[in-house]
């Protein structure tokens, strides 16, 4: 059973189209990412699979059916603008929030001190939540979100104001309730991370899908014509190359349109060279970001 199906969705406010006839799906067990510039529709998407906003047309099934407020329960969702009461304590705000999703408090109080604790952040459970720094605030925000078990997870910019070593917590944290069988929608500016974690994305501009699917897939479909390269002694000139940059450690050819890596391969074989790294160039997912949201720009 798919976590999310969302069948050709959209939204509009007065005369703009902020979503456009939007279909996708979220399996159970997978990192699934959200992917758009600013103002492309992502935050609307979210509200609409969260039942915050209702479609103008289409339908979202969450979990096999429609959202009610009993399986509003089984989700867990950390927004990009964070809230938590100032006055209360870190265990005060968990336990109470947590009472919100229907946990009681022995459950809850026990809950959320192994969550502290696996998150170094025991010691400041007495503390109140205005004496905490941003991250630490960020930190609980995301014990909030899924001290109850929930079956579907949604992180809006998680890792927003997060240091390094947090930022790696909440990673480990994130993989692991992928592990657990858990659906994760992870929507983030920060491509390195999706790249990371994500094992497939939908891309949105404008409200649109411009890439949907399996990361490594989309990755691979938009290789350049080019390889990278590591061999002991000298590279002579090599019909099929038109550009050679050197990098530390390795060089990157740029081949021709006519050239394919297999005879650059078969090239480098013939004249004995020892090649010792052959890779074809995958783009990062910032560059086919910058790429397809710039060409849709134009």
């Amino acid at each position: 059973m798919q976590a999310i199906k969302a069948n050709r969705i959209a939204k509009s406010y007065a005369d703009k189209v902020v979503v456009n006839d939007l279909s996708f799906s979220v399996a159970r067990g997978e990192i699934f990412g959200l992917i758009g510039p600013n103002g492309a529709g992502k935050t609307t998407t979210i509200r609409m699979l969260m039942d915050i906003i209702k479609p103008d047309s289409g339908n979202v099934t969450v979990l096999g059916e429609q959202l009610s407020e009993a399986s509003k329960n089984k989700l867990g969702y950390l927004p990009e603008e964070r809230g938590l009461y100032r006055k209360l304590t870190t265990l005060e705000s968990i336990v109470y929030l947590a009472s919100l999703k229907g946990m009681d408090g022995h459950s809850a109080e026990e809950r959320a001190d192994e969550l502290l604790n696996q998150t170094g952040m025991l010691l400041h459970k007495r503390k109140r939540i205005e004496e905490l720094s941003r991250g630490m605030g960020q930190i609980i925000q995301f014990i909030v979100t899924i001290i109850h078990n929930p079956e579907l997870i949604i992180l809006d910019e998680p890792f927003a104001g997060l240091d390094p070593v947090n930022t790696e917590l909440l990673k480990r944290m994130i993989a692991d309730l992928r592990k657990r069988g858990k659906a994760i929608i992870l929507s983030t500016h920060r491509m390195d991370e999706v790249e990371e974690l994500c094992d497939r994305i939908l891309m949105i501009d404008h409200g649109r899908s411009v890439l949907y699917g399996n990361l490594a897939e989309i990755k691979s479909k938009h290789r350049s014509k080019s390889v990278l390269l590591e061999i002991e002694g000298k590279l002579e000139e090599m019909p099929g190359v038109t550009e050679r940059r050197t990098h530390k450690g390795y060089v990157k050819l740029v081949l021709d349109e006519s050239t394919t890596p297999q005879q650059i391969l078969e090239r480098l074989v013939s004249r004995g060279i020892i090649i010792n790294r052959f890779e074809i160039a995958t783009p990062p997912l910032n560059e086919i970001f910058l790429k397809v949201v710039g060409r849709n720009h134009e």
